[in-house]
């Protein structure tokens, strides 16, 4: 058997993905993890609205919903462009598995302008990661994307409440250079295991979308997370966390989550 590769897919042709274990979910072992797969997604926006190549282009928010369970099996992305323009567009991309879709997000892709002289208001950065050790997130989860992961919390992980850095070794694509955006969002989705508010061998709680706002470009290997788990008493719960990387905040993410106790 060959070695897998030090990614988390594989380029079948143009639109068709391969993921590796490095990919694999941590609520089932024939799954893919949503974050890395929500970073490749990204991937092939950012390639389509070609955002490292047209200057003053940025990324503003960008939502997937989860329509289908993403099984640990070849993916095929599709992108275009909904509404064009010079200054407001919007994209969309699909993911399909087994010619099932199981993924559909929406990118607004924003023109740059320069108001240096009115920005603020963001919160507080976090510590640098370099400062803080590693945590092994794998004894709360399995899988081999949690496997993959450099975590290290600012202080111990509590329940439903972490603020904390991911980063990984891995390419999202082999052979490929990802885009700033795909890098960083490929980590982002990790926010829902950090913070546990109960352990994932009793209760289950996926979530069912993840949207990102930004209010900047990410930049760097890590991607910061102070991150709060709400669950509420009928079956509903948030995670809602404001996005670091090294040099401050860049924006906000939340995930809805579904709530259910696991059958005795």
């Amino acid at each position: 058997m060959p070695p897998t590769p030090p990614a988390y897919f594989t380029r079948l042709d143009t639109h068709r993905f391969a993921p590796t274990g490095h990919a694999q979910g941590a609520w089932a072992s024939d799954e893919q993890h949503f974050s890395p797969l929500g970073g490749l997604i990204t991937h092939a926006v950012e390639r389509h609205a070609r955002l490292d190549d047209r200057t003053g282009t940025l990324l503003s928010r960008i939502s997937f919903d989860i329509l289908g369970r993403p099984a640990l099996d070849a993916c095929e992305i599709h992108v275009e462009t909904v509404r064009p323009g010079r200054t407001i567009e919007l994209i969309e991309a699909t993911a399909r598995i087994g010619g099932r879709q199981v993924v559909r997000a929406r990118a607004w892709c924003l023109a740059a302008h320069d108001t240096a002289a009115v920005a603020g208001g963001g919160p507080d950065r976090l510590p640098h990661p370099r400062d803080l050790d590693t945590y092994p997130l794998s004894q709360a989860w399995p899988g081999g994307y949690i496997a993959s992961l450099d975590f290290r919390p600012v202080t111990p992980p509590r329940p439903g409440r972490t603020r904390g850095w991911v980063s990984t070794g891995l390419d999202l694509v082999a052979g490929e250079k990802a885009g700033p955006y795909a890098r960083y969002l490929a980590l982002v989705d990790t926010a829902n295991g950090i913070a546990v508010r109960r352990p994932p061998t009793e209760w289950m709680f996926p979530n069912v979308d993840l949207t990102v706002h930004l209010h900047r470009r990410p930049e760097g290997d890590w991607t910061g997370l102070d991150t709060t788990v709400v669950f509420g008493a009928t079956g509903l719960g948030v995670t809602a966390t404001v996005l670091h990387d090294v040099t401050g905040p860049v924006g906000y993410a939340q995930q809805a989550l579904t709530v259910r106790a696991l059958p005795a």
